[in-house]
């Protein structure tokens, strides 16, 4: 169809006909954008570069519907180009508590919009729309959880939205998408791969990073290192986190062979270094404007954040953020992110700064107690309430189940990444699911490819840069059958100066070559799989 044809058609009439089953439809809004120009930043798309949409005209399609009986009100939100469409869809995710239609979604989408697809993303019914907290519909009523909305969140809303996106292409173009892609980190990441595992016909492609998948478990370790404060009474200065991380970097920076200020190797450090041989050593404190001995709590509560939350017994119950990685938050961040051992200080004492997607986990869906003083539980408690995590909602929302099966025999594609310095859910994790995935499916280089990336933090952010090259590779994966195999990626090394380096698929790492004689070289490294150190 012609570009003034397909404006012809941005109106809500021609989009009458669209139903979902199970659900009805409350309205449908069309509207006719032009010359929007916008810069799609590749901080928020994660995979794929930053780039510029000029002067395009799209039809934004809304629709909002409910599931009869409960309660909710969702909109999945669709932009469709009026011009140059590739023929494909590229759905976005969100991010904390948000399900879509945020600030970084649009970015994305704009983004999509820039490389031709049609795009769309859905809230969820969580209200208000794009707010980074649960408590305004995290219940129904004091200490009765709105399950429905924490449903629609982790499963039901996204195949609604894969199946009214493709009906609103299908009604616009006269034709649905040959391919169709899903993008999103964290969040966004776990919306991906619960797609995979409950609605594999849903995407032929997806990109899924630092993905939020074991909720149960890492959204509850999120409070870990403030509740080993809470039980110790004391809460570091960040100076002294701060130089511990530093110790660690430099003790831990050659376990892979280049001294560049990134430990590539963070879970060899766990063994390699130990913070409590730190402890007495004098460092100058900002916080403090004066010099100090590390203390003995510090090193407890580094020492915890790592190695990842415990039972009253010493038993590891999930993995921790790992050495190396920016705990208390004093170096640059993603903005928005929250480093999870944070503290408040004045010149002689601090005061805990938890993040807030933990403990609102905790107070609405666990403990079910708003009131809930988290400051004063004991470790008794904790590990009742880390139970009951599991218990209750793993089956809802934890996204970790390995069968994979359906998605692979369908032809679907998954590239998932970590970042190794991750400030908020482990990497363990995402390599844990992993090998999960392959003791149950097998067969991982017909369907499934996972990237660890040193020194990336939280989906960006950190010394080390983001995959950008990974949806392209995925694309020609789901379309050409071209296995990922080296990704580019680059580096900030300590001297600040930028190298060029690949990543690898797991269980490979990146090699370098000493002979070759350049760190910023990606040709001096290849991909091999090498023994644990």
């Amino acid at each position: 169809m012609s570009a003034s044809a397909l404006s012809s058609a941005c109106a809500p009439a021609h989009f009458g006909d669209i139903t979902l089953a199970g659900a009805d439809i409350l309205g449908i809004s069309a509207q006719l954008l032009t010359n929007v120009t916008e810069t799609s930043l590749g901080d928020f798309r994660y995979t794929q570069p930053t780039v510029q949409l000029t002067n395009a005209s799209f039809c934004n399609v809304t629709v909002t519907y409910t599931h009869p009986g409960q309660g909710d009100r969702i909109s999945v939100e669709a932009w469709l180009p009026l011009t140059n469409w590739n023929n494909r869809y590229q759905a976005v995710g969100g991010g904390g508590w948000i399900a879509g239609r945020s600030y970084i979604s649009y970015v994305n989408m704009y983004g999509a919009l820039a490389d031709g697809f049609a795009t769309s993303s859905t809230d969820a019914g969580l209200y208000p729309v794009g707010s980074p907290e649960a408590a305004p519909w995290a219940t129904v009523s004091p200490g009765n959880p709105n399950l429905y909305n924490l449903n629609n969140m982790a499963s039901v809303s996204l195949n609604d939205q894969a199946i009214l996106s493709k009906a609103i292409i299908k009604q616009f173009y006269g034709s649905g998408p040959e391919y169709s892609y899903w993008s999103g980190c964290s969040q966004g990441g776990r919306q991906g791969l619960m797609l995979a595992q409950r609605y594999p016909d849903a995407y032929d492609g997806i990109s899924a990073g630092a993905p939020a998948i074991n909720w149960s478990e890492f959204i509850q370790a999120i409070q870990w290192p403030q509740q080993v404060m809470n039980e110790l009474g004391y809460y570091p200065f960040p100076c002294e986190l701060d130089a511990l991380t530093a110790a660690a970097v430099t003790a831990c920076d050659g376990l892979d062979g280049i001294e560049d200020g990134i430990i590539g190797e963070p879970v060899a450090c766990l063994k390699e270094f130990d913070p409590f041989s730190k402890v007495g050593t004098t460092i100058q404190c900002a916080q403090t404007n004066s010099s100090m001995a590390i203390t003995q709590a510090a090193a407890v509560v580094a020492n915890a954040t790592w190695n990842g939350m415990t039972t009253a017994g010493g038993k590891q119950t999930w993995f921790g953020i790992l050495p190396g990685t920016d705990i208390t938050g004093s170096s640059i961040l993603a903005p928005g992110a929250s480093p999870v051992a944070a503290t408040t200080c004045n010149a002689t004492a601090c005061v805990g700064t938890p993040m807030i997607i933990g403990p609102e986990w905790i107070k609405f869906f666990v403990a079910r107690d708003a009131e809930l003083d988290l400051q004063n539980i004991t470790r008794k408690d904790w590990d009742r309430l880390a139970h009951l995590s599991l218990s209750m909602y793993n089956s809802m929302v934890g996204s970790n189940d390995p069968d994979l099966s359906l998605f692979r025999e369908r032809g679907g594609k998954i590239v998932s990444f970590h970042g190794l310095a991750d400030i908020i859910i482990p990497p363990q994790g995402s390599e844990h699911y992993y090998k999960a995935v392959e003791a149950e499916v097998g067969n991982m280089d017909e369907f499934y490819r996972y990237y660890e990336v040193p020194g990336l933090a939280h989906c960006y952010g950190g010394n080390g840069g983001r995959p950008d090259s990974l949806f392209a590779q995925l694309r020609l994966w789901v379309e050409n059958g071209t296995l990922p195999e080296s990704s580019p990626h680059k580096i900030t090394n300590k001297q600040g100066t930028t190298e060029n380096r690949i990543l690898c698929p797991y269980p490979q790492k990146a090699i370098y070559d000493p002979s070759c004689g350049q760190t910023g070289n990606a040709d001096c490294f290849s991909c091999a799989v090498v023994s644990e150190l």
